[in-house]
C-alpha cells in the first residue's frame, strides 16, 4: 500500500474541516429581534405582533431564533434596546411603534450589515425598510356600520397621539359617516399614550357621557370595548379580534396580521433578496381582516361584505377625491385616489368633524 505524503494528509484534513465550518455556518440559523411598546399580553397592537412572530417562528423552525423585548418606552430607552439587539448580532431587527422611528433610523446608519424593518413610520434607508397596516379600509367600514347602527348620531373616538396613522384612521370614519348617515358626529378623546387602560375607561366613558353610543379606539387595551359592553353602547376594536371582551357591544374589529410580512420579509434575508421598501398592506393582502359579528344585523352585514369585497378588488378606495379639510379647502380631487405620500403625511381633519385638531 502506498502511503500519502504527510504534508498532503494534513493539508486534505484542513480542506475538510474548513468545509465542514463553512456548512456549520452557513447554517446558523437567523437571529431576529422584535421591539414592543406594550406588554404581549395587551390584546392589541403588541400581542397582534408577538403573534405574527410566533406564526414565523412556526414557519421557518429552525432556520431562526428569535427574541423580543416588550414594554419599550418610545425615545432613549427604545435607542438603547435596538442598540443592544443590533450589537448582539441579530440579523433582522423588527421596531413596532411610531415613536421607535428616529432610534431606528440612528442605530441603522451604526450598523449596516443588520437589517432594520420599522412599523408605521416613513423614513427608510439602505438596511431599513418600512411596513404598516391600511387600517383606514377598516376604519372605512367600521364607520359604514357605525352610520348604520348608531341612534344618538353620536360616535366616540379614544385615540392615542396625532400621528399622521390616527388621523387617516379618523377621517376614513368620517367619511363613511358623511356618505351613509350625515350630519353624525364623531367625537375625539386624546390618551397619549398607546397602553393604559384607566385613561382608555375614563376617555370611553367620557364620551357616552356625551351621547356617543358606537366606541372606536386606537389604543391597545380592551378597556374602551369592556366600557361599552357594560354600558350597553356598540364599539370597534382595535388590532385583534376583540369580540370576546364585548359579546353584545363588538360590531367588528381592525385586526392587524403581521404574520404574512414577516415571513416574506425573513425569507428574503435569509435568500439574499431584501430590498427596503414601503410596504403597506391591506384588506386585499389579508394584513387588515375585519370579522363583522352577528350583532350587526344580517342586511347590514351584507352591505358591509360587499363594501369590503369592493376595496379588496380595488374597486374602492376610501380616500378618493373630492375631499376636503375642515376649511373647506380641496385636499383631494374628483376622481383621484390619495397617493402613499397623501396618506403617510395626513395632518388635517375632513369635513365634518367638529373635534379640533391637537398641537
Amino acid at each position: 500500500m502506498q502511503k500519502r505524503p504527510l504534508k498532503k494528509l494534513i493539508a486534505t484534513l484542513a480542506a475538510a474541516i474548513g468545509l465542514a465550518g463553512s456548512l456549520a455556518a452557513s447554517a446558523a440559523p437567523l437571529k431576529v429581534g422584535f421591539v414592543y411598546v406594550g406588554p404581549i399580553g395587551d390584546h392589541g397592537w403588541t400581542y397582534q405582533h408577538e403573534q405574527g412572530r410566533k406564526a414565523l417562528e412556526a414557519q421557518m423552525g429552525d432556520k431562526i431564533k428569535t427574541n423580543y423585548v416588550e414594554n419599550v418606552a418610545e425615545g432613549a430607552d427604545a435607542e438603547r434596546v435596538i442598540r443592544d439587539m443590533a450589537k448582539d448580532k441579530y440579523d433582522l431587527v423588527f421596531t413596532t411603534s411610531f415613536g421607535y422611528m428616529n432610534p431606528t433610523v440612528k442605530v441603522a446608519k451604526q450598523f449596516p450589515k443588520v437589517i432594520f424593518e420599522h412599523a408605521t413610520g416613513y423614513k427608510q434607508d439602505k438596511n431599513l425598510g418600512t411596513y404598516l397596516a391600511r387600517t383606514y379600509e377598516g376604519r372605512y367600514v367600521g364607520g359604514f356600520l357605525a352610520a348604520k347602527m348608531t341612534k344618538s348620531k353620536k360616535v366616540g373616538y379614544v385615540a392615542s397621539f396625532p400621528i399622521p396613522e390616527v388621523i387617516r384612521d379618523i377621517n376614513a370614519i368620517q367619511l363613511a359617516l358623511n356618505k351613509y348617515n350625515p350630519g353624525t358626529e364623531l367625537k375625539v378623546v386624546w390618551v397619549n399614550s398607546w397602553f393604559d387602560p384607566g385613561k382608555e375607561a375614563d376617555a370611553a366613558n367620557a364620551l357616552i357621557d356625551q351621547g356617543a353610543d358606537v366606541i372606536f379606539q386606537h389604543t391597545d387595551s380592551p378597556a374602551p370595548i369592556q366600557t361599552a359592553e357594560r354600558r350597553g353602547v356598540y364599539a370597534v376594536g382595535y388590532a385583534s379580534d376583540m369580540a370576546h371582551f364585548g359579546p353584545k357591544a363588538v360590531l367588528t374589529s381592525i385586526v392587524n396580521n403581521w404574520a404574512p410580512h414577516y415571513i416574506q420579509a425573513t425569507q428574503a434575508v435569509i435568500d439574499g433578496t431584501w430590498k427596503s421598501q414601503d410596504f403597506w398592506g391591506g384588506l386585499a393582502d389579508g394584513t387588515v381582516e375585519l370579522p363583522i359579528s352577528d350583532v350587526v344585523p344580517a342586511p347590514v352585514k351584507a352591505e358591509a361584505e360587499q363594501l369590503i369585497a369592493n376595496i379588496k378588488s380595488g374597486e374602492f378606495q376610501p380616500f378618493t377625491g373630492p375631499i376636503k379639510d375642515q376649511a373647506g379647502v380641496e385636499k383631494i380631487p374628483a376622481g383621484t385616489s390619495a397617493s402613499i405620500a397623501d396618506l403617510a403625511s395626513m395632518n388635517y381633519y375632513v369635513e365634518g368633524l367638529t373635534a379640533q385638531m391637537p398641537k
